[in-house]
């Protein structure tokens, strides 16, 4: 099979509007903020896109990308509309947001949900100004792995949908529920389950001696200043995690790994 099976737009100006419009989105925050879009890089993303009925405003694939038998496949599965845009590879280069593309892009709309809908009970996950891409692509991953629906982010984080979050998220952004920007006390005011962080400190509870099989709004902060004192002083309970002497902290998504699989643990859950 080859590209002439499908109706190609075939452009090669790098100021094509279509063409700049995925350039700006693939580097720019506020170019994302401002519309509400991003971009999506390579066929597995494009693919959990699709699987979860996602619509694609518009797709770009390298002349390469073009003869990939995995990227004609999820060719195929787009519905009938505007055409695909095939372009050289050294333009496609410049569109996408890594350094060696995959050979095929795709915008969408940032999926958005009703601000108000605060989650009263049932467990979720609040970060607080995780700044690290690989870092808040990770947790949010592993929250899903975990069986967590809800991820709510404060305005110090990463740009959730940015394509190094997305990256690191590998396809999980479709299966969450994730609020940005969200001022978190606000959120949890009217939370009826158990407000739990981690830290050291005569205050805090062995986290493996602790009951977790409730409802529980998970605090993960950015590693070095850690939760914000407000956001702390909301925590019901401090739980720390039992390390080897003179190992002084985790990874925040490595503590979140820890901290979101001993709930499931405890909840007798199994695949």
């Amino acid at each position: 099979m080859t590209t002439t099976h499908f109706a190609f737009t075939r452009l090669s100006s790098r100021d094509n509007p279509r063409l700049k419009l995925f350039a700006a989105l693939a580097r720019d925050r506020s170019e994302r903020h401002e519309r509400a879009q991003t971009v999506l890089d390579g066929p597995h993303l494009l693919g959990c896109a699709l699987d979860a009925s996602i619509a694609l405003l518009d797709v770009c694939v390298s002349e390469s990308g073009g003869a990939n038998p995995e990227i004609l496949t999820l060719l195929a599965r787009l519905p009938a509309g505007e055409p695909p845009i095939c372009v050289p590879d050294a333009l496609f280069a410049r569109l996408s947001p890594v350094d060696t593309p995959a050979g095929i892009l795709a915008r969408i709309e940032i999926p958005s949900f009703d601000a108000q809908e605060a989650t009263e009970r049932g467990t979720l996950i609040v970060l607080d100004a995780i700044q690290d891409p690989g870092n808040l692509g990770s947790i949010l991953r592993t929250a899903a792995a975990a069986g967590i629906q809800q991820a709510w982010l404060t305005p110090g984080c990463a740009q959730a949908w940015s394509p190094k979050v997305l990256r690191a998220g590998m396809g999980v952004h479709f299966r969450l529920r994730i609020h940005e920007r969200v001022d978190a006390l606000a959120v949890l005011a009217a939370y009826q389950g158990k407000v739990v962080a981690t830290g050291t400190g005569e205050e805090s509870r062995m986290m493996f001696e602790t009951d977790l099989t409730g409802p529980v709004a998970w605090l993960f902060g950015a590693e070095g200043q850690g939760i914000s004192p407000a956001l702390l002083a909301r925590a019901d309970e401090i739980l720390h995690i039992p390390m080897m002497e003179g190992i002084e902290s985790l990874n925040v998504g490595a503590a979140a790994a820890v901290c979101l699989f001993e709930q499931m643990r405890q909840r007798g859950v199994s695949s």
